[in-house]
């Protein structure tokens, strides 16, 4: 354990060559317990970070190693910014050396390891440590993400969804439909990773708005494991994301049927009680429209409440950064509580505009 002004926390990341990675080095290098120590690729290794992401010239020093040259045991923490399946393969041997895990990949977001195995075409290698493993967003499992080894760092997408619906089903109360729920999101290019793909291409994505992954997306089950233990039994939702044609945000639109004996429920009042001490939880004045640059390269998320016409149809209406609090934020946000830090250490950074 830590504190500020306490001994810094020795830090390792897997895989910082993407956008989550680079998010993470951002953050990590102006926090002022953190200490880079570590961080990984193959393909870059002896490369500087700052020769990769210029940015962060002045800021990082490190230079990119391979796996086995990165002294990843004598961390204090290990984020891992890398495609599914490899947290798993290194957690055991990190464990043993009393070393926390931070995965922002779905390595430990899903307890079901059938539906895991499903959706991501793998083999779950550690369900013991899996079972042990606590999902990361942290207002819904702070004091549990406080005392955790292991965290699963959530989805993007299911965070927008999974704080825009809590006030409505969380401690037994039974104010919607959750039969039929429907979450009709959009995300920037980032949220694709940084690969080479044809449908990231500037000539596909700019001046393009497209829905994907209708028949079926990882994050759904995701979001429905977590919306279930919320409601304490099964929801039903419909969950559509689609590409929009800029960088970095995300906007998620929930819709959800009041229940005949809710109507009466001052839902505004509702959700700035529940999010009345959250710090990047913005519950906004009645009536406002959130847009996706007043959250840019910061870790706060905005919701509004939205009642048409006084009737029984509730939209609430979500954004945030998909690479901060949809991301490498939430992560930073997830260590800060593991060290006894205060939350918003090195998070606390003002919205960019234009």
């Amino acid at each position: 354990m830590t504190s500020a002004g306490a001994a810094r926390i020795k830090i390792g990341i897997v895989g910082g060559t993407g956008y989550t990675g680079v998010e993470l080095l951002r953050l990590l290098s102006q926090h002022p317990n953190a200490q880079l120590t570590a961080i990984t690729s193959r393909k870059e290794d002896g490369m500087p970070v700052a020769d990769m992401f210029p940015n962060l010239r002045g800021r990082v020093d490190l230079c990119f190693q391979t796996p086995e040259k990165a002294n990843l045991d004598d961390c204090d923490v290990v984020f891992f910014a890398t495609p599914h399946g490899v947290a798993m393969s290194q957690a055991e041997s990190l464990i043993k050396q009393n070393v926390r895990i931070i995965d922002l990949a779905a390595d430990f977001r899903l307890q079901d390891t059938e539906v895991f195995e499903r959706w991501y075409k793998m083999p779950h290698s550690c369900p013991a440590i899996l079972k042990e493993s606590v999902y990361g967003l942290v207002e819904l499992n702070r004091e549990k993400i406080a005392s955790a080894q292991v965290i699963g760092n959530p989805g993007c997408y299911p965070t927008t969804v999974l704080l825009g619906l809590a006030p409505l089903i969380q401690d037994g109360r039974r104010l919607i439909d959750t039969s039929h729920i429907i979450a009709d999101c959009k995300s920037g290019v980032s949220g694709a990773g940084r690969k080479a793909e044809v449908s990231t291409l500037f000539s596909e994505a700019s001046d393009n708005f497209k829905a994907y992954g209708v028949a079926g997306h990882r994050h759904h089950p995701e979001i429905s494991e977590q919306l279930k233990l919320l409601a304490g039994g099964p929801v039903g939702l419909l969950f559509v994301p689609h590409l929009v044609p800029m960088i970095r945000g995300m906007f998620s639109t929930l819709y959800a049927r009041i229940l005949p004996e809710a109507l009466d429920t001052d839902f505004q009042a509702l959700f700035e009680q529940r999010y009345a001490n959250e710090t990047f939880v913005d519950v906004m004045p009645a009536g406002s429209l959130p847009e996706t640059r007043s959250v840019r390269a910061s870790n706060h998320l905005r919701i509004a409440v939205h009642r048409p016409d006084g009737g029984d149809q509730l939209v609430i209406l979500v954004t945030q950064d998909n690479l901060v609090k949809g991301a490498s934020g939430q992560a930073v946000q997830n260590m800060n509580l593991m060290f006894g830090l205060p939350e918003s250490t090195g998070l606390d950074h003002v919205a960019i505009l234009p």
